[in-house]
């Protein structure tokens, strides 16, 4: 929501803990090419760190990988999200007091 990107949740597995992201924009390529020496890059990273941080703000530790970028050749960019712990809330003060 912040950049403008639309993403949809695709390809959940039978436990429910992991699914892929596809990004239908992505505002951070439009101006990007990558030469051949760079083919290893992720560029776009840091939409993973992003996606990650924000899934820790609400209790879950989660693994955000890529699976596809189109900067590499891909047909659209793919983030995998992998639950791998959900963090019980802790709360620094007592309500009853």
């Amino acid at each position: 929501m912040f950049l403008g990107v639309t993403a949809s949740v695709t390809n959940w597995d039978a436990e429910g803990t992991t699914c892929s992201l596809i990004l239908e924009d992505n505002p951070l390529v439009d101006f990007v090419e990558l030469p051949d020496t760079c083919q290893g890059l992720h560029y776009c990273n840091i939409l993973s760190g992003v996606v990650r941080g924000a899934l820790k703000m609400v209790s879950m530790k989660t693994e955000v990988t890529w699976l596809c970028d189109m900067l590499r050749g891909d047909d659209v960019f793919e983030l995998l999200v992998k639950l791998l712990k959900q963090v019980p809330e802790e709360y620094p003060y007592k309500d009853d007091e």
